[in-house]
């Protein structure tokens, strides 16, 4: 169940990016706070419920920073493969007074941090191979506590226009250096009913594209309070 958000100021959002320790840097967040759907979607999603939230793939913490604008007080834990974003993400927490929100870095690969709660997965899935795809979305999956949701952003492998353009932009952010890995391989939405189903999940997807042209969809998977985790 959503529950309707708190939409942050314009002045909220620019106050996130001036936290930013690079100028280009600042002109990105302010933009992609202002423009991608995604921030408000995960925000109806989390806000309102008694669960800390784990952020795998967080970058440099704006979806920590923009739930804390929306009101969102419980403990965020970021996790992230890039040192580079993850020391940018305690920069900004730090200066912005944040101590609710943590941030450290690992491979999602090799192992998840202890945990249970909601968990959120935004656009990283495409740097897995399927086999990883599928352990990463398990053990996500088993970090969900009863009554809470894993929440994933991921593109989605067709043969639409949109996914063209999604894999494209993709290669450019690999090219200007922003993310360090080129795509591997693009779910569909098959696999996410196969193993979320699996790991005692009920799956919900929807297309996230806004007014963006990424072929993006918000697959949500919530553990209902009567099942177990494995």
């Amino acid at each position: 169940m959503t529950t309707l958000a708190p939409m942050p100021t314009r002045e909220a959002l620019h106050q996130i990016a001036d936290l930013c320790p690079k100028r280009w840097v600042k002109h990105y967040t302010r933009s992609k706070l202002s423009s991608d759907p995604v921030y408000g979607a995960v925000a109806k999603e989390v806000i309102g419920t008694d669960q800390p939230i784990l952020d795998i793939g967080c970058g440099i913490g704006l979806l920590a920073h923009y739930l804390h604008a929306c009101g969102h007080s419980l403990p965020i834990t970021g996790f992230d493969y890039d040192p580079r974003k993850i020391d940018s993400a305690v920069a900004m927490a730090t200066a912005a007074g944040h101590r609710h929100l943590s941030f450290t870095t690992g491979d999602a690969r090799t192992g998840l941090p202890k945990f249970s709660g909601q968990v959120v997965i935004l656009d990283i899935l495409q740097f897995f191979t399927e086999s990883e795809q599928d352990a990463l979305l398990t053990a996500a999956a088993s970090r969900v506590a009863p009554g809470a949701k894993l929440i994933v952003r991921s593109g989605l492998r067709d043969d639409s226009g949109r996914f063209r353009i999604t894999v494209l932009v993709d290669y450019l952010a690999k090219a200007c250096f922003w993310m360090k890995a080129a795509p591997t391989r693009y779910p569909d939405a098959a696999q996410f009913e196969r193993v979320l189903v699996a790991a005692g999940l009920k799956v919900s997807i929807k297309p996230m594209w806004g007014g963006t042209p990424f072929n993006n969809f918000l697959i949500v998977g919530e553990r209902h309070y009567n099942e177990t985790q494995s």
